[in-house]
């Protein structure tokens, strides 16, 4: 297990601002993780799990104890009606959706480009064009820190829901994620009725899927390369049907997605859009040309900046729709993960700067 003094994360997460930490752990195996539950930080809950960094702002510059897992390993069992996928939690996911595409192991192919690792998946039960993780989830492998034993998890166990999990609940900061199991029907059907993908074929392979997926979000979604971003910062709020009939009135075209207990989804990108603040700027950050949904850091920007621009989205948009939307992205101080709500020391805007 590596530990590093002071070491800078700047590279370590995707909107590339400046944090440090006085120590970051890469365990490896069981061992090293039995040797990190005795620790005080770990028993105080001041640190942080970090995967690839590509849906954590840290918004102070010192950043609490870091755990980054190093679990690798891809291993595919075939059944006779299914595929059985094991993969360590630090495998990178969008190698693993193209992976499974060449050898014929269909499911994931909606689920490309997401950016991220493994481990992160089952946290947030990451979904996009209508498939989510949850859908081909058999176990999740977690070390659970009270006990320093390693335990396995099914789909059920997780409870999964809407960019949520029992590890953002119950086991939230409890344990460490080592390994996901997926299984993947032989007898496959591929899901193109997503607004985007609607015009494939019926007959669409699954490569031809992913292909079409591909492009969708690189048409849509900046590189954090280029551009450092987290992707979609905010979560899609899904309200009442009541509250929807409420928004339809005025706004005929907004953009729904109906949920199966009668409550509707909405497109915070659209509300953000509706609200004038595509392509806003605040310092050195701002909101993507393209697609409102994303915050981009153009320069220096610190993620002080980021909060302070994400609160003012969120008073703008409550203000012209009375909905509140929610960051996806997880907020990082010096104390660990914090919810957005509990941060206060951010600058108050009264207005953003166009091109």
């Amino acid at each position: 297990m590596n530990s590093s003094p002071q070491e800078c994360l700047q590279t370590q997460n995707s909107f590339n601002v400046k944090a440090f930490s006085r120590k970051v752990l890469r365990p490896s195996n069981i061992e090293a993780l039995q040797d990190i539950a005795e620790m005080a930080e770990v028993i105080e809950q001041h640190f942080y799990i970090l995967g690839e960094g590509s849906n954590t702002l840290f918004v102070d510059e010192q950043a609490p104890l870091i755990i980054q897992p190093k679990f690798s390993g891809i291993d595919i069992i075939e059944h006779d009606s299914y595929f059985s996928v094991q993969v360590g939690a630090s495998e990178n996911w969008h190698n693993l959706v193209c992976l499974c595409i060449e050898q014929g192991i269909n499911g994931l192919e909606n689920l490309a480009l997401i950016p991220g690792s493994v481990g992160a998946a089952p946290v947030q039960n990451i979904g996009a064009y209508g498939v989510e993780f949850a859908d081909y989830c058999h176990e999740v492998t977690f070390f659970d820190f009270s006990n320093k034993k390693v335990t396995a998890l099914s789909n059920h166990d997780c409870q999964f829901g809407y960019r949520d999990s029992i590890f953002k609940g119950a086991l939230y900061n409890k344990g460490v994620i080592t390994q996901v199991t997926l299984n993947f029907p032989k007898s496959w059907q591929g899901k193109t009725s997503y607004h985007g993908l609607n015009t494939l074929p019926a007959t669409a392979t699954a490569k031809t899927i992913m292909d079409a997926v591909i492009q969708l979000r690189q048409s849509k979604l900046p590189d954090p390369d280029e551009l450092p971003n987290a992707g979609s910062f905010f979560k899609n709020p899904v309200i009442s049907e009541d509250e929807f009939k409420r928004l339809q009135k005025d706004y005929p075209s907004i953009p729904n997605y109906p949920q199966a207990n009668g409550e509707m989804k909405l497109a915070a990108g659209w509300l953000i859009e509706q609200s004038g603040l595509k392509g806003g700027i605040y310092k050195d950050v701002g909101i993507h040309k393209k697609q409102a949904l994303v915050l981009v850091n153009y320069a220096q920007g610190s993620g002080k900046d980021i909060l302070s621009l994400a609160k003012y989205i969120q008073q703008q948009v409550k203000a012209k729709f009375n909905i509140e939307i929610i960051p996806e992205v997880r907020m990082i101080s010096v104390l660990g993960e914090q919810a957005f709500t509990a941060f206060n020391h951010f600058d108050l805007i009264s207005e953003l700067t166009y091109d």
